[in-house]
This record gives C-alpha cells, structure tokens and sequence, in this order.
C-alpha cells in the first residue's frame, strides 16, 4: 500500500501562500515544494514529490492545447486564475528530472505610487506624448507593478487610447478616461511582432511591448515610437547601461550605427528598480534609479560611448536623473533597509562602506 500523501490541489498551495505573503511558488520534481518569501526561499510542510508525480500533477492543470504548446516548446507560460479571483503568473519548463513550475502571484489590486513607494518621476513618464520609456530590474523586481500603476495613473487621468500586448496578460485594466485594449500574445495576437505591427494601424496613443528580447520586437518598437506613439517596454537588466548594451548587442556589429541612432533619436528616459527587503522583515521596498534623455545622453548613445551614461548618472544634479546610490542613501537615512544589502547592490561601493557596522563603533 502506498502511504505517501496526496498532493493537495493547486489552490490550496496558493491560498497558503497568499497567506504567508509570498511572491512565488515552486514545484519542482523530487524536492518539497517551496515558497519565495520576501526573497528568500522557504521549504513547505510536505514531502518531495516524486518526477511522475509532478509531472501527472501539473498537466492536469492543463488543457488540451496549453499541453501541446508545452511539449512543443518545452516551456509554458500561462495565467491561472483561482475560484476566489487570485491571480498567478505560471512557468512550466522541462529540467533534468522531470517537468517543474513556478507560480507568481499578480496582486489583484494595482496601487498607486505612493503606495509602492515609487517616486513622482513616474507622473512626468505619463505625460510624456511620444518616444521610447524603458522598465528594467531583474526578474522579480516588480516591474510588471510598476507598469500597471502607471497605467493606471494615466487611464484615471488623461485621455489616451492605450494597447497593451502581453505574455501573459497580468493586471486587468478597466477602461475609464482612457481606452484600454489588453491583448495577450497566442491569444489575441500571435506575436509581439504582429501585434505592434497591428498597433500602428489601430490610432494608439500608447503601447506597452512585454518584453524586449528579439530584434525584430526591439526595430518595430523603436520605429512605432518614432512616429508619435508613446511606447514603453520593459527588460531583465539592473541599470540604464545595461539596458542599452542590451538592446545593441542583440544586433550584428554592422546593425549596430542603426540601431544607435534610432535609440538616441527615440528614447525618452529608463526608469530601472530592484527590491530590498525592508530593516523591520515585514516586506520590500524599491530602490530605483530614473534617466531621462537628454542631448548629452542621446550623443553617448549615438556615438557608441554608452560605458559612459553610469559616471553621467552618478554625477548629474538636474533634469530629473536620479542614481540608484543616492535612492539607496535616502532609504538608508529613513532606516528603511539593510546597510549590508545597500553595500551589496550599490554602484559606488565606497560611498556606503561608512554604513556598513564595522565603520559605525
């Protein structure tokens, strides 16, 4: 006789974790199940499931087509809603020892600004008409958040006809001064590609591109926000720099004047955030670092000199350019984070040896 337990259902995983106030769920073959709490992963009350278990037990939260879709491209990303209404982002992938996956739960509320502890940088992104405005961080940084409550913001404010194409579709937005088309891609549209091509025929205001990964999304986008349309995009990068290197390296060597001059042309700023755990353990707060473009900025681009827009950020005073030090430093002074963690993440590691506890007997 079999005495191993039964795995519960899904939703009981996920109503334990909406409890414990994780960001994640892990269910991975041969190891207990695991939740992310303010980033650090914790075990579940319940014993490793065997590979054939998991594997049974995840694809039977599938339908029909999202298992073809699985086995076809070895990866599934879909979103799994609850009976109660709570929302999860899922990954199912293929690894050495059987199928695994992931569920990130999509808070069901979007807030505002203030209450994500984002700055009002973020209302001049709103009312910026046309151009390039990126949102990088590494994964789990809340950059999906941050977009919503921007969306959010400019949709309970101004009129704009906005297209979002998602992968998959996250926050719901109900249309109010604004009008809102969310399309999910393989859903509504059957790629990133078609869908921004399809954008520019439908009168936007604004679109939102999920994620810039491939060259032709990166070309399409920078093209459409040429021609008037305020686009705003998001990448797994952890600073402006980056994020440029990024997109130009995604070309050959002799794309890469073109592309350079398209972003200098089309970029209008970069607002790029991590997330530390909070000095009193209750939660995370955001630090973050904002570059607006500027001719100076544009130049750097432009002439291959983008190694020089960090030391540009880390000096600048003015037209709204803020470091990820100087965020760091103000969360410090507030005694909102860890010095460890500030000293961990910050650029200038030299600036915050004096918060570190050796420095302060």
């Amino acid at each position: 006789m079999n005495s191993r337990p039964k795995i519960p259902k899904i939703d009981l995983f996920l109503e334990e974790m909406l409890s414990k106030h994780a960001s994640d769920l892990h269910i991975v073959p041969n190891l207990r199940p695991k939740y992310r709490i303010y980033g650090e992963l914790v075990d579940l009350d319940f014993p490793p499931i065997p590979s054939q278990s998991c594997t049974e037990y995840l694809l039977g939260l599938l339908d029909r087509a999202q298992k073809e879709d699985l086995f076809k491209h070895k990866d599934l990303d879909f979103l799994y809603v609850t009976p109660q209404g709570n929302r999860f982002r899922v990954n199912y992938f293929f690894q050495n020892q059987g199928l695994a996956a992931v569920f990130r739960s999509v808070p069901t509320k979007i807030l505002n600004f203030e209450k994500l502890n984002l700055p009002s940088h973020l209302e001049h992104f709103a009312q910026i008409r046309s151009g390039l405005i990126l949102f990088t961080g590494p994964t789990g940084a809340g950059k999906s958040t941050t977009l919503a409550s921007l969306i959010h913001y400019i949709n309970n404010r101004l009129r704009r006809h906005i297209i979002t194409l998602e992968n998959p579709i996250e926050f719901v937005h109900t249309s109010n001064r604004s009008i809102i088309h969310q399309r999910e891609i393989g859903t509504h549209v059957a790629s990133f590609e078609e869908g921004i091509i399809e954008a520019s025929r439908q009168d936007p205001d604004i679109v939102l591109v999920g994620e810039l990964i491939e060259p032709r999304v990166i070309r399409l986008t920078c093209s459409l926000a040429e021609t008037g349309v305020l686009t705003l995009a998001t990448l797994h990068t952890n600073s402006a720099a980056q994020t440029l290197d990024r997109i130009i390296d995604v070309f050959p060597v002799n794309q890469q004047p073109q592309i350079r001059a398209m972003l200098a042309q089309c970029l209008k700023g970069i607002f790029s955030q991590i997330l530390l755990k909070t000095r009193d353990g209750t939660g995370r707060i955001p630090a973050y670092e904002v570059l607006f473009s500027s001719s100076p900025v544009a130049n750097m681009i432009r002439e291959g000199k983008v190694s020089e827009i960090q030391s540009y950020i880390q000096r600048s005073r003015s037209q709204g350019i803020v470091s990820l030090d100087s965020t760091l430093e103000q969360l410090l002074e507030k005694r909102k984070i860890h010095p460890e963690d500030a000293y961990m993440v910050a650029v200038d590691k030299t600036r915050f040896e004096k918060y570190l506890p050796s420095h302060s007997l």
